[in-house]
């Protein structure tokens, strides 16, 4: 049977009713060789389809399963009821608001003292959980909301890589950026606009989404500064604010050529807002003309550049936190990682015996 992707109210509600759905199918589909106790198994699925009321009762069915012999369950819950903690914790509103970016922080966070082996069951249990809503959710109309997460290259699965700061430019491709992004052309009428855009990810940290989401209502000059009222993940507003000299010239000479009504800063010129396909086409011509080639060379790696530099200047995780948005402290630890500073200390220990 397949229920509409939102089949209950509330967040939370709705992504433990899916937990539920794919924990019974994994109970009828493993292995059960080794269960000792079959109508313990059937009293535990026929719970499952009553439903649970929390996610303690479904742990606990969980927990049961296993001790009768049901192998494996624990490599598919385990991970999922964390990230039913993590994403409860962001406050989103519906299951839509989950993408692969967002699944990848959880990952980052949650994985990073964790073998490799282990870090390959979460993702295997992200991509199982997801896939199975894929198939199982159906409209009105018989169509299926499609997630299209896939985690590819996702750093936690490169072995010796498994704990490599996500991809991000060094001070020299920086610099080297920022001259190819006034260098490279496009079409005029989106030059300004193309520039502004991504000049405004890399000085702020800010998500492709929230970028692209900005309203000119939500920008304030003052005291030198452009602030801007970002809505991030779960519908959360934060602050981000970017240096006028930085960003004046091409906000100036975007808003007197774009002509629309949208509240968006950033519209094509067929009225429509832009994409993040549109974003990663402009990403690619800038780093071709700067000569810089990465593992990921989206614009998402702007943010990681930004976050990175942040931590290292500053050393302030709690900073890195808020200006990034990021709803677990854990997430933003990843960029705490191979902290030379910190190492230097270390290999310091001994000279006062010298």
């Amino acid at each position: 049977m397949r229920y509409p992707l939102e089949y209950k109210k509330k967040f939370d509600e709705n992504l433990l009713f899916w937990l539920e759905r794919f924990v019974k199918s994994k109970l009828t589909s493993l292995s059960n060789r080794q269960v000792v106790q079959g109508t313990r198994l059937s009293l535990i699925i026929a719970a499952l389809n009553r439903g649970t009321k929390n996610i303690e009762e479904l742990h606990i069915l969980a927990k049961e399963a296993r001790n009768i012999g049901l192998i494996g369950i624990n490599t598919y819950f385990n991970p999922l009821e964390k990230l039913f903690h993590y994403l409860c914790a962001m406050g989103l509103k519906n299951l839509k608001e989950v993408d692969e970016e967002l699944l990848s922080e959880f990952l980052a966070s949650q994985t990073v003292s964790l073998s490799d082996a282990t870090k390959k069951n979460y993702r295997m249990a992200v991509l199982g959980f997801f896939t199975f809503i894929e198939k199982q959710n159906e409209d009105k109309k018989g169509a299926s909301y499609q997630f299209r997460i896939e985690l590819k290259n996702w750093g936690g699965l490169k072995g010796n890589n498994a704990n490599k700061l996500p991809a991000h430019m060094q001070d020299g491709e920086i610099e080297r950026f920022l001259e190819a992004i006034d260098a490279t052309q496009f079409k005029l009428y989106a030059q300004a606009k193309n520039r502004l855009l991504i000049k405004i990810i890399l000085y702020s940290g800010m998500r492709v989404s929230e970028a692209l989401g900005i309203k000119l209502k939500e920008i304030v000059c003052e005291d030198g500064f452009y602030i801007f009222q970002i809505l991030g993940k779960g519908n959360k507003y934060r602050i981000a604010m970017i240096k006028e000299i930085y960003i004046q010239k091409d906000l100036q000479e975007w808003l007197a050529i774009r002509n629309t009504k949208s509240p968006l800063l950033f519209i094509s010129r067929t009225d429509q807002p832009l994409t993040q396909a549109y974003v990663s086409y402009i990403m690619d011509k800038i780093l071709q003309n700067a000569g810089i080639r990465k593992e990921k060379n989206g614009a998402h790696m702007l943010r990681h550049t930004f976050a990175t530099r942040l931590y290292q200047k500053n050393k302030d995780l709690i900073l890195v936190q808020e200006a990034l948005g990021h709803a677990d402290l854990n997430t933003s630890r990843i960029y705490t990682h191979f902290d030379k500073d910190r190492l230097k200390k270390a290999s310091e220990v001994m000279d006062d015996l010298q």
